[in-house]
Order: structure tokens, then sequence, then C-alpha cells
């Protein structure tokens, strides 16, 4: 592990391994750098791979008040870790993240965003992010740290009577440990806003960008990521057939590698004339 300071000065911990072309793995929620360890390690023959403490988790530090422009700033320190310039790989929120970061110009060489699960629009889709956004505040400023996970887990559809279960595992407290961070996860989502696609997010980002859908993945889920690679300006949408939210990193490690190598997916479309902007902190928090 080695750590790399953020723009506002927040200590980021990060973990590399292999060799080759850089590649950086942004976790999602509940998640830290040991959750991409296995793909990293799947990775590690063909790439030179970072997987790191999102601010709030881990090893990392946090400093606050927290935005989203912050963990941009923290994913900028990692990059430049790498040289000053990556390929990555974000998963769920961590795929949220990695759009925001792109859009903003950071130097992402190419990009997989895999299942952001980001609402069609609907009135009542629109109408649940806000209600979770404002019970999630309301629950973490009382320091019920496993009733914030609970309401996360009931959230994204997992039986009340299961999640009960699972907070007499030994390895809960850990998840309670992470809980704060969920509002992290939760501003980069959009969720008081109603967590809709990102339409300016997307049509920002110009690097070459696939996003990930698994075929056994609800529909909803399928939509958005159409609708988000027609949106990108260089985007592809691809499914992983018979695969959900989470994949095994022996079967997706083989599809990064293709998506990733320098030359880039097959059939990827060609630039399109484009002025991008270089990134630039914004600067010492405020």
């Amino acid at each position: 592990m080695r750590t790399v300071h953020s723009a506002d000065g927040t200590p980021i911990a990060v973990e590399w391994t292999g060799d080759g072309p850089p590649v950086v793995l942004v976790a999602g929620a509940l998640c830290d750098r040991g959750s991409t360890r296995p793909l990293a390690e799947a990775l590690a023959g063909r790439f030179r791979v970072a997987g790191y403490d999102r601010r709030g988790r881990g090893d990392s530090g946090d400093t606050p008040p927290y935005a989203v422009e912050r963990e941009v700033e923290d994913l900028a320190a990692v990059l430049a870790d790498a040289g000053g310039t990556a390929s990555v790989y974000g998963h769920s929120s961590g795929a949220g993240l990695v759009l925001h970061a792109a859009a903003r110009g950071l130097p992402i060489d190419r990009l997989v965003l895999h299942e952001p699960p980001y609402g069609l629009g609907g009135e009542e889709e629109l109408r649940d992010a806000r209600e979770y956004a404002r019970r999630l505040r309301a629950v973490l400023a009382e320091g019920r740290n496993g009733d914030a996970v609970e309401l996360f887990m009931t959230t994204v559809g997992m039986p009340p009577e299961l999640v009960r279960q699972q907070r007499a595992e030994p390895w809960w407290p850990r998840l309670e440990a992470l809980a704060p961070s969920l509002a992290y996860d939760s501003a980069v989502m959009g969720d008081v806003d109603g967590g809709a696609i990102p339409a300016g997010l997307l049509g920002a980002a110009a690097m070459p960008a696939t996003v990930l859908g698994g075929g056994a993945s609800p529909e909803w889920m399928l939509e958005a990521g159409r609708r988000m690679a027609a949106a990108m300006p260089r985007g592809r949408f691809q499914v992983l057939e018979g695969q959900d939210h989470n994949v095994d990193p022996s079967v997706l490690a083989p599809v990064l590698t293709e998506l990733l190598a320098p030359g880039g997916p097959p059939g990827a479309p060609a630039p399109r004339p484009r002025r991008r902007s270089a990134w630039r902190s914004s600067g010492p928090r405020r």
C-alpha cells in the first residue's frame, strides 16, 4: 500500500499490482480496495492495476465537508500516481463517480462504467431516490450506522428479514464503519435530485467508453445502460450474458482486458470533433 494526497490534503490509500498499461478500479457503496483486489489480481497479468480506498473508507482519510468534487480530486491524485493518465473501471455508484471525473476532464484513456444505478426518470423513481436520500441523512445524523446499512440494503432490494439476519454476522461491524460513506455515494448518484441519468455529464465524457450491463439484471438497469452509452460521444453498450450486478472476476477480467487494452474495443466509434477542457483541481476545500 502507498499513500497519495488529494488536493485538499486528504490521504488516499492506493494498492498497485501487476505490470503494463495502468488501470484504476473504483468501487461502489460499502466497498473498499479489498473489494476490488480479486479483480486487480485477475488483471495483473496484462495491466498495472490500482485499487484504492475512497475517502472515508479503509486506510484513507476524510476531510469534511464532503463534496463530489473532492472525490474527483482523489481520483485525480491516483491518476497522477499512475504516471498522469490511466484507463478507469467503475462499478455501480463507483461508475457514477468515474462519470463525474470523466466529465470534468480528468486524464482517462478508456472508460468502463459497470451498471451505474441511475433511474430512468419516472416520477416514482425520482420520488423514491429523494426519499432515500432524506432518510439516509437523518439516520446517519443520529449515529445509527447499522440502520443506515440496513436502509441501503433494503432499498437495493434485499429482503428485510435477510438483512436482519446479517446484522448478527461477524463482518457486519465492518459495514457499519463504512456506513457514513453511503451519504457520499448518494451524493455522487444525485439522489437528492431524483437520481436520474445525468445527460450533461455523459455528453462531456469524450474518451472511448463502454457501459456494461448484465443479461440477468433488471430491464430498467439495462435500458439505463443503453441510454447512457447512446448519450456519450464515443459510447458503446455491452451485455454480459447470464450475469447480474456482481460479476465474478474470472468472468469480468477477460472482458476488461479486451476493452482496456491499447487500441480499444473492436468497433469503437471514431472520435467526433470536440473541444475537451484540461483537468484543473477546483482548489482547496471551501
